[in-house]
């Protein structure tokens, strides 16, 4: 019996589909969810799509602010522009969200973090944001979730862009790029620059500094691609964000600062073998680099990550769904004039899934093995299920297993503050979802329930919780009617340490957002009102950090069919907010970091239709 199964299974893989795949246009495409392209009507996983429209509305925005208006998504700032941004996705630690670019990792194997506050807007065209455990697709870290940002590609006629922004804080932003396609090669190359003179990062009331912290970037993307033969193509993907940042120092009167880079370069291989098998290859390398100078006297502190990665991916198209294969490889390597006892891992992923959508129903099941050098062998698992009652109503249903491996930073940073012992955090996510769908409107209901076992939390040193408890629901809405836009999502959760009931440091029993816009003629007004209620500074809970809302605005002006100017006013109120304290001690006299006040910041754009 078993032998005719498995003979069956095989048979499946080799038979010609007898139905062709359907030609769907790319922005109505979801890739993150199931890491093959799907309708994003169809995806049964908690995604949001920031299209290239939306990021350009954004105007002044940072990555992280944009990020912060999406469902599930609270942030921590430690000062202005430039200065260490976090995000935590569902109530998750700040490390528990893989950050992708064009498909590749990029962040630092110490902090565990990507240095979001490093990434430009100005080079980005869309990004996808996956809420839930989805380390059985992509391996270690994703216990919150992926988000994944891609670069400008190339297509059509040649066409040049360019924007140039003056603001507050006598901030300065331009970039611009050319992208298109000539023959068999499409090609985009995008080029961004900006100055701030900022503000101080600390708190001048509780400290004797009262400097500016300013912050400046530069930085480059290339995407080319080249036909080889119907069905086969090979790509180059760079990215380079280099960034200069001051900040304060409560140790020493030194004017301290920072340099970041931030490098990703994939080379890629896409082949159709058959009308049923493609292959996807891609070998890259991303980098994050950090030099920190606290002192005139002092050498800068060093640290550079090199993550060396492999992915081949064969999704293979079946009579009834799509299975796909794929070994995933990540190589850590760390470089730094801190002493640490271990600087190299590897990780080698081993994965299979599959995907379906039969009539109402859409199936998603994906299993993967990662044998890491340091913590062995950890399987993971998910399984979904969506159900269409009609053309406007589905119900969806997930559960998934996810796993993180303790940073180099965690466990053997010197100075007392690693912890050798510290065990891989794992977690089970179950959630679901009611959802509802036409031409005008969307809206949803997820319902979740996250339970994460060896939490690593960090008071003197970091250490292993027994298990923390994070359920919620996320209620998201958009709608346009007439002239009138409206996209509201607000989120009730509870992120708890199971065993004390504390919540967890930095993150919110509720927030929202809400963004509205109304356009007449050519002429766009816009609102964003950003909300969080209190949290806490510190795993104990005895430091408050304070409940607030903020107000932004925006006008846009379209000149003519390739020209427009846009205003944005952010904190329009000029509202006193704390996202984040100095709380190496979580100790009252620890002093805040400064959020920007009422701030302008007016934008000319050139790009064609």
């Amino acid at each position: 019996m078993k032998k005719t199964i498995l003979s069956s299974l095989v048979g499946l893989i080799f038979v010609t589909p007898i139905y062709a795949a359907e030609n769907i246009e790319l922005d109505d495409v979801v890739v993150t969810a199931a890491r093959v392209p799907q309708p994003r009507e169809s995806v049964i996983a908690d995604v949001t799509v920031i299209d290239s429209e939306e990021i350009q509305r954004a105007g002044q925005t940072t990555l992280v602010e944009l990020l912060q208006l999406q469902p599930g998504v609270e942030i921590s700032s430690n000062g202005g522009a430039g200065k260490l941004s976090t995000i935590f996705m569902r109530g998750t630690n700040s490390g528990h969200v893989v950050i992708l670019v064009d498909g590749m990792r990029i962040g630092s194997a110490t902090a565990g973090l990507t240095a979001l506050e490093n990434l430009p807007l100005g080079l980005v065209d869309r990004i996808e944001v996956l809420r839930g455990s989805a380390s059985s697709l992509y391996g270690q870290d994703a216990i919150g979730g992926v988000i994944q940002i891609f670069t400008k590609k190339g297509e059509g006629q040649t066409k040049l862009y360019a924007n140039l922004g003056y603001g507050s804080y006598q901030t300065v932003k331009a970039d611009g790029g050319v992208y298109g396609r000539i023959n068999d090669t499409s090609f985009a190359f995008s080029l961004t620059a900006s100055n701030t003179n900022g503000f101080s990062a600390l708190n001048s009331n509780l400290t004797n500094i009262s400097d500016k912290d300013g912050y400046s970037n530069l930085g480059f993307t290339a995407n080319v691609c080249q036909k080889l033969a119907e069905g086969h193509e090979i790509g180059i993907l760079l990215l380079d964000s280099y960034g200069n940042t001051q900040y304060d120092n409560t140790s020493s009167s030194f004017s301290s600062y920072a340099k970041l880079e931030q490098q990703s370069l994939a080379l890629t291989s896409k082949n159709q073998w058959t009308s049923f098998w493609l292959s996807s290859l891609r070998v890259g390398f991303g980098k994050d680099k950090s030099r920190s100078y606290s002192s005139s006297f002092l050498n800068p502190d060093r640290v550079d990550t090199e993550q060396t990665q492999i992915n081949w991916q064969n999704d293979l198209k079946l009579p009834i769904g799509t299975l796909t294969l794929m070994y995933d490889r990540l190589e850590d390597d760390l470089t730094s004039n801190t002493n640490y006892d271990k600087t190299n891992r590897v990780n080698n992923g081993y994965v299979a899934s599959y995907l379906a959508n039969i009539g109402a129903h859409s199936v998603q099941l994906s299993i993967r093995d990662d044998h890491n050098s340091q913590f062995g062998n950890n399987l993971t698992g998910g399984i979904g299920y969506g159900f269409s009652f009609n053309k406007n109503w589905r119900a969806t249903a997930s559960y998934g297993t996810a796993f993180k491996a303790p940073t180099f930073n965690d466990l053997y940073y010197p100075f007392s503050s690693g912890n050798p012992n510290l065990k891989p955090e794992k977690s089970r996510n179950i959630e679901a979802s009611i959802r509802y769908n036409d031409q005008q409107t969307n809206a949803s209901i997820t319902a979740y329930e996250n339970n994460i076992r060896d939490l690593i939390v960090f008071t003197d040193i970091p250490h292993n919780i027994n298990k923390a408890k994070i359920q919620g629901v996320t209620l998201a809405a958009s709608h346009d009617w007439n002239n009138w836009q409206v996209n509201i999502n607000t989120d009730i959760q509870s992120p708890r340490d199971d065993k004390t009931g504390n919540l967890l440091a930095r993150r919110a029993n509720r927030h929202a957002s809400l963004n509205l816009n109304y356009t007449l003629g050519d002429w766009r007004f816009g609102s964003e009102i950003v909300a969080s209620s209190f949290r806490y500074s510190d795993p104990k809970n005895q430091f408050k950090l304070a409940g607030y809302a903020l107000l932004n605005l925006v006008a846009d002006y379209k000149i003519n069919r390739d020209w427009s100017i846009q205003g944005r006013l952010n904190n329009a109120l000029d509202k006193d907010y704390t996202l984040a304290t100095s709380a190496s001690s979580f100790s009252p006299t620890d002093p805040a970091y400064n959020t920007p006040g009422a701030n302008l910041f007016v934008n000319i754009r050139y790009q064609p239709e």
